[in-house]
């Protein structure tokens, strides 16, 4: 299962509560028509009708606005021919300011309907990009109960630099965590290299020495065709932890080029997945003698194993602390991995006031029995 800040649209009862609230600009219309009224000659609250369409936004779009300025129009009217029976000059200057208010508002309020129905557009391609780009996991993957979470640093963001891809490749599970260095268009440009690469080689390479080899060639060349491009990925790379779960084995295999370690959870027992050998991050192999042989540490049924990006052992609260992640995981296991998630979720908003500094991804594995 794969969790994520979502915006739902409004039921049925926001929609009643809102347009319930249409009282209060009509209720402020009839207020003002009979206090006007029966006032002495000298008073003259006509002028107060321009509230009416002008509290009306806060409640509808542009057409509601129209309506509500156009009874409030029909009341400057009504007022001036019940006190005097005919329009004096101060009533027509009265109703013809209250028209062109009400339609400058409407106005306003048209271009407000448009900016937001160009957000919501954008909001679904990224949505979409994004279930291309980073596919949910399924909840189960062979022996493995599995269960993710993608938080963004930016608050309208569905997808960053983050990334995270599993394989079922006959009797094992492969799968890939990652952080893509930089941000924006040329973080996912480089999070699809990684993820299509990982998806294709996956199947394709008997060990995962092979497979991460291939991650490399795959990233170091599609970096260079970037910069040949004219886009500034000289200086790019990406941290990932490869690991591989064999169906027949209690044990996991994990080469990590760069990323921070696994957390291996038994029983209340935090142990961070540390590789004798760590390997250059993702596109930078060509500066640095390489390996890429494969860790093998204990993984039995029952056991936990929590993968994430620095997005969130680097989240700071109010006072600069940084999230601990290994003390907190303790007090936050659960029966499963969905609630494990949603737990650590809640936790680290909580830590760090509701925002982050950076994108956040994790991914929560239990072995079954």
């Amino acid at each position: 299962m794969r969790l994520q800040q979502r915006h739902l649209p409004p039921g049925p009862g926001s929609w009643r509560a809102r347009h319930g609230l249409l009282a209060f600009p009509l209720g402020l219309i009839v207020a003002v028509v009979v206090v006007d009224i029966l006032a002495p000659p000298e008073v003259h609250l006509g002028p107060l009708l321009v509230a009416a369409p002008a509290l009306t936004p806060a409640i509808g779009g542009s057409r509601l606005v129209a309506f509500v300025g156009a009874i409030a129009v029909a009341a400057q009217l009504v007022i001036g021919t019940v006190r005097r029976g005919w329009l004096s000059l101060n009533h027509e200057v009265q109703v013809l300011s209250l028209t062109l208010v009400t339609g400058v508002i409407v106005g306003f309020c048209y271009l407000r309907e448009r900016h937001q129905r160009q957000l919501t557009q954008l909001r679904f391609v990224s949505e979409a990009a994004q279930r291309v780009v980073l596919r949910p996991l399924p909840s189960r993957i062979g022996p493995l109960e599995v269960a993710s979470v993608y938080l963004a640093a930016e608050a309208e963001a569905q997808i960053g630099g983050d990334l995270y891809a599993a394989a079922r490749t006959g009797g094992a599970t492969r799968l890939i965590i990652g952080d893509v260095r930089g941000k924006g268009l040329s973080a996912i440009s480089d999070a699809s290299l990684v993820l299509g690469a990982f998806r294709e080689g996956a199947h394709q390479h008997a060990d995962l020495s092979g497979l991460t080899r291939g991650l490399e060639a795959s990233v170091s060349r599609g970096l260079a065709e970037l910069t040949t491009t004219g886009d500034d990925a000289e200086e790019d790379f990406i941290t990932a932890a490869v690991l591989e779960v064999p169906d027949d084995e209690p044990v996991i295999r994990l080469i990590n080029c760069g990323h921070p370690p696994p957390l291996h959870v038994r029983d209340q027992q935090v142990t961070p997945l540390h590789t004798r050998q760590p390997e250059t991050p993702l596109g930078l192999g060509e500066f640095a003698p390489t390996s890429y042989a494969a860790d093998t540490f204990p993984l039995e049924a029952g056991d936990f194993l929590l993968l994430y990006t620095d997005g969130v052992i680097e989240a700071r609260d109010e006072a600069g602390v940084f999230y601990p992640l290994g003390d907190r995981i303790t007090s936050l296991t659960a029966d499963d991995p969905e609630t494990l998630v949603h737990r650590l979720r809640d936790d680290l908003l909580a830590h760090t006031g509701g925002s982050l500094g950076d994108d956040a991804a994790v991914i929560a594995l239990k072995r079954q029995g």
